[in-house]
C-alpha cells in the first residue's frame, strides 16, 4: 500500500479525493483504489478496455500523473458532475434579457463545480444611451456586480466557492473603472480581472501616443495609452489586480484561428478559450522523474517522460466522452475540437534534484528543452490516437498546420500529423496545481518557484490534543533523507529571494512550448519600489508571454510575502523561532483547524433564540452551543425548531450542515456571511428597521449576533475578533492571511490562486 510523503497528503486525498457514501463511509479503501477507479472508468471506452486500465493504472501510481482535482474526484464516481475544470461563457449580449440569460448559465456551470470567465467588453458603456426606455446604461461593471453577488450564494461542486475572471478589452469606454474596480476590498471578490491588452495598444504605449476608448464605433474619450498603461501598472502595484492577457498574441498563436475567437479566459488564465469552450486539466509531475537526483549527471529521464505523456493524452481525451457539462453548448463545443490541457508539477523541484537555480538562463533552458519534450510527445500522441479514433471535427490539416503554434512543431511530427490527422485541437496548458500537489507530497506547484522549504502545522485532534506536524517542501525532504542534515546548497531557492525578471524568464521559457497558456503568479517583496515593479508587464510582452500576473502584499488583499535575506540554513532557523513566538503569542487565544470532528461532550453551554418571520404563523427557535478550545468559546452546534412543518426538512439539513462546518473549526464566520447573502425571489421583511433579503438572512443575523456575544467576532460583518494564529511559516517571513477554510494563518498567492498551504484551499481548485 501506498504510503503518503505526509499526513497532509493524506489528509488532502481523504477530504477532497476520496470516494465516500453518503454518511461518509469510505468507498476507497486506499489511495490505490482511488487510481484503479479512476484507471478503470477511463479505460471503459477501449477495445481492449483490460490493457489499458493496467496502462492508465500504472501512470497515476506514485503521483507520476496528476489528473486535476475534478477528474480524481468525480470520474468513476457516477455522480452528475463535471471533469472539466474550466469554462469560457457564451459571448454576453448588450440587451437586459441577454445579460440575464447569461447569468443563469453561469450559475448553472457553477453548480456543477466549473469556473468560468466572462469577457464584459460586450456590454455598452456606462451612461450610454438605453433606446427605447429613455434611460442611461449603467454599464459593464455594475452587471459584475450582479455576477459576483451570485457567485457568493452558489457552492461550487458542494465544496468550494465558484471563481470567475472578468475581462475587458483596454479600449472599452469604463476600462478606466474597471482598472480601479478592486480597490475597494469589499467589491468584485469573487471575479479575477484581466484587461485584454492589443498589440496596437502596446505600440501605442511605446510611443507614447493617443488611445481611443470606442464603443460600437462611437468614440467616448481618447487618452494617452501610456497613462492608462500606468493607472495599470499602479493599480496591480497597489492590490494585486488587473493582470494583462496579450489577446492578439493568444489569437495569433491558437491551433484554431482559422475557426474561433477567443476573448476571455478561465479564472486562472491558462486557458483562453472561446463562448463556451471547455479545457480538462492534468499535470506530469516532475518531480517523479529525475534520475540520480542530487548527483553529478543528476537528469530528467526523457524517455519515461515521453511514455507518461502517451498514456496522459489517452487517458485526458477519454475524460471528454467521460464527462458530463452543465450546457449542451459546452458539451459540442468540447467534442468538436476535443481541447485538453496537460501540464507539469514539480518543475522547481526537478531543478533543484539537476542543480540548477530556479530563474537562472540554465533553468530556463531546461524548462523549454523539457516542455520541449512534452509538446512533441503530446502532439505525436495525438496523431496516432486521430489514426486509430479519428481527427476532432473541425480539424482541417493545412489550416492547422499553418496556425502559429504549429509552425515551430519538428518537421516529422508536422508530416505525422498531416498525414494521419490529430486528435486534440490543443493539448498543453499549465494549470494551478496547489491542492494536488500536496497530496502528492508538497511538490511544488506548476512552473511556480518553491514557495517555502518547510512550514509548521499545527492540528486539533478529536481528544482535544493538540499535534504539530512539519510539512517539508518534496525536494527538500529527499534532500534530508539523501544527506541528513547537510546544509542545503546555494542553489537552493524560494519565492522570497527571487526578482520579478527571474519570474518573467521562467514564463517565457515555459511558454514557447505550451500551446494554450500558463497560470503563474510573479511574487514580489511589499518593499519593492514602484520604479522597480512597474516594467514586470512590459517585460513579460517583450518575452513572448500570452499574459501576466502579479502579487505584492498590500492593504487590500492582504501580507503573504517577506523578503529574507538569510541563507536556507539560517531561514529554517528563524522559521523555527518564529514559530515559538507565535506559539507564545497566541497561547489561549487560537481559533485552530480540526484534524476530524470532536467528539461531543455530555453538556454543552449555550443560548437559545426566538425569531419571528413576518410571513410566518410560528416562530423559529435557534440554538447554539458552543465549546471551549484553547480557552476560548467558539460555536460548535446549531439546532433549528418551529411548529411550522414546512420548515421540517430543509431546518433539519440546515442545521446538520452548519453543525458540521463548526465542528471542523478554525474561522467559520463565513457561514454568517453566505446565509446573510441569500435573497428570497419572493422578496424579504422589514425587522428592526432593517430589509432583511430571506427568512435564512434571519438566521444567519442571529447567529451573528451569537457569535459577537461570546467574543467570536467584533461586530457585524468583521470576522474573527482574534486574528486565528496557527504556526504556518513561510521560511524567514510573517505568515500569510487566514485561510477562510481551516482558520490557520499561510494563505499564499499561486498561480493566481490564494491557496492555503495547510488544508489545501484554493480559490480557484
Amino acid at each position: 500500500m501506498t504510503r503518503f510523503a505526509a499526513p497532509i497528503a493524506e489528509q488532502i486525498w481523504d477530504m477532497k479525493y476520496r470516494l465516500k457514501e453518503g454518511d461518509g463511509t469510505p468507498i476507497d479503501g486506499s489511495v490505490e483504489d482511488t487510481w484503479r477507479r479512476i484507471a478503470r472508468s477511463l479505460a471503459e471506452v477501449e477495445k481492449d478496455a483490460t490493457h489499458w486500465e493496467d496502462k492508465f493504472y500504472s501512470a497515476l501510481e506514485d503521483f507520476r500523473f496528476l489528473p486535476a482535482g475534478r477528474i480524481v474526484a468525480g470520474a468513476g464516481t457516477g455522480r452528475s458532475v463535471t471533469l472539466f475544470n474550466c469554462f469560457v461563457m457564451g459571448t454576453i449580449p448588450d440587451s437586459m434579457s441577454g445579460i440575464f440569460e447569461g447569468l443563469k448559465e453561469a450559475a448553472l456551470t457553477m453548480q456543477q463545480g466549473g469556473g468560468i470567465g466572462y469577457d464584459f467588453s460586450t456590454i455598452r458603456p456606462k451612461g450610454a444611451d438605453v433606446k427605447g426606455v429613455a434611460a442611461d446604461a449603467s454599464g459593464p461593471l455594475s452587471f459584475m456586480d450582479v455576477w459576483d453577488a451570485m457567485c457568493r450564494t452558489i457552492m461550487s461542486a458542494g465544496s468550494r466557492r465558484g471563481a470567475m475572471m472578468a475581462t475587458m478589452r483596454c479600449d472599452h469606454p469604463d476600462v478606466e473603472d474597471f482598472i480601479t474596480a478592486k480597490a475597494d476590498p469589499e467589491r468584485l471578490r469573487n471575479f479575477n480581472v484581466s484587461v485584454l491588452v492589443t498589440d496596437p495598444f502596446m505600440e501605442a504605449v511605446k510611443a507614447d501616443g493617443p488611445w481611443d476608448l470606442i464603443f460600437d464605433g462611437k468614440v467616448y474619450k481618447t487618452v494617452q495609452a501610456r497613462q492608462l498603461w500606468d493607472r495599470i501598472m499602479r493599480a496591480t502595484y497597489d492590490y494585486a489586480e488587473p493582470g494583462v492577457i496579450f489577446i492578439d498574441r493568444i489569437n495569433a498563436m491558437n491551433n484554431l484561428a482559422y475557426c474561433e475567437t477567443i476573448s476571455a479566459t478561465n479564472p486562472c488564465g491558462e486557458q483562453p478559450l472561446p463562448p463556451y469552450g471547455a479545457c480538462l486539466l492534468g499535470s506530469i509531475n516532475l518531480a517523479k522523474l529525475v534520475d540520480a537526483p542530487f548527483e553529478d549527471g543528476a537528469d530528467l529521464d526523457e524517455t519515461a517522460l515521453d511514455d507518461l505523456v502517451a498514456t496522459a493524452v489517452r487517458m485526458m481525451d477519454n475524460v471528454v466522452d467521460a464527462s458530463r457539462f452543465p450546457l449542451e453548448e459546452q458539451a459540442r463545443e468540447a467534442a468538436a475540437k476535443r481541447r485538453i490541457g496537460l501540464g507539469v508539477t514539480g518543475l522547481a523541484d526537478a531543478l533543484l534534484m539537476v542543480g540548477s537555480r530556479y530563474g537562472s538562463e540554465e533553468a530556463a533552458r531546461l524548462t523549454e528543452r523539457w516542455l520541449q519534450r512534452i509538446a512533441r510527445a503530446a502532439y505525436s500522441a495525438s496523431a496516432h490516437l486521430a489514426e486509430e479514433k479519428g481527427a476532432f471535427p473541425l480539424f482541417e490539416a493545412d489550416a492547422f498546420l499553418d496556425s502559429g503554434a504549429m509552425r515551430k512543431m519538428d518537421a516529422d511530427v508536422r508530416d505525422l500529423i498531416r498525414d494521419k490527422g490529430i486528435r486534440n485541437a490543443l493539448l498543453t496548458s499549465i494549470a494551478p496545481t496547489g491542492t494536488i500537489s500536496l497530496y502528492a507530497g508538497n511538490v511544488s506547484s506548476g512552473i511556480e518557484p518553491v514557495f517555502a522549504f518547510a512550514y509548521t502545522r499545527k492540528v486539533l485532534q478529536k481528544d482535544g490534543t493538540r499535534t504539530e506536524e512539519e510539512v517539508v517542501d518534496y525536494a527538500v525532504q529527499l534532500w534530508r533523507d539523501k544527506f541528513g542534515d547537510a546544509e542545503l546548497p546555494e542553489h537552493f531557492v524560494n519565492a522570497q529571494t527571487l526578482s520579478p525578471g527571474d519570474h518573467v524568464r521562467m514564463q517565457a521559457a515555459a511558454q514557447e512550448w505550451v500551446d494554450s497558456s500558463i497560470s503563474k503568479t510573479i511574487n514580489v517583496p511589499e518593499d519593492i519600489s514602484f520604479d522597480a515593479f512597474k516594467d514586470v508587464y512590459l517585460q513579460a510582452y517583450e518575452s513572448g508571454c500570452k499574459g501576466c500576473t502579479t502579487y505584492r502584499p498590500n492593504a487590500v488583499t492582504g501580507s503573504v510575502l517577506s523578503v529574507s535575506e538569510a541563507t536556507p540554513a539560517q531561514t529554517e532557523d528563524t522559521a523555527k523561532t518564529r514559530g515559538q513566538e507565535l506559539a507564545a503569542a497566541q497561547a489561549g487565544n487560537e481559533v485552530v483547524y480540526i484534524a476530524e470532528p470532536l467528539d461531543r461532550p455530555g453538556a454543552l453551554e449555550g443560548q437559545t433564540y426566538k425569531l419571528k418571520w413576518p410571513e410566518s404563523q410560528h416562530a423559529l427557535y435557534i440554538t447554539v452551543n458552543d465549546i471551549m478550545v484553547g480557552g476560548r468559546r467558539q460555536p460548535f452546534e446549531v439546532f433549528i425548531n418551529s411548529k411550522n412543518m414546512e420548515h421540517f426538512a430543509w431546518t433539519v439539513a440546515l442545521t446538520r450542515m452548519i453543525s458540521a462546518v463548526f465542528r471542523r473549526g478554525g474561522d467559520v464566520s463565513f457561514v454568517v456571511e453566505e446565509l446573510k447573502a441569500v435573497f428570497d425571489p419572493r422578496g424579504g421583511a422589514w425587522m428592526n428597521g432593517k430589509y432583511v433579503p430571506s427568512i435564512l438572512a434571519a438566521i444567519g443575523g442571529v447567529i451573528e449576533r451569537h457569535l459577537i456575544d461570546i467574543g467570536f467576532i467584533e461586530g457585524e460583518g468583521m470576522g474573527l475578533k482574534s486574528d486565528p494564529q496557527a504556526e504556518v511559516v513561510n521560511l524567514g517571513g510573517n505568515p500569510g492571511p487566514a485561510c477562510p477554510s481551516c482558520g490557520q494563518f499561510g494563505m499564499q498567492m499561486i498561480e493566481g490562486c490564494m491557496t492555503c498551504a495547510s488544508c489545501g484551499h484554493s480559490k480557484c481548485g
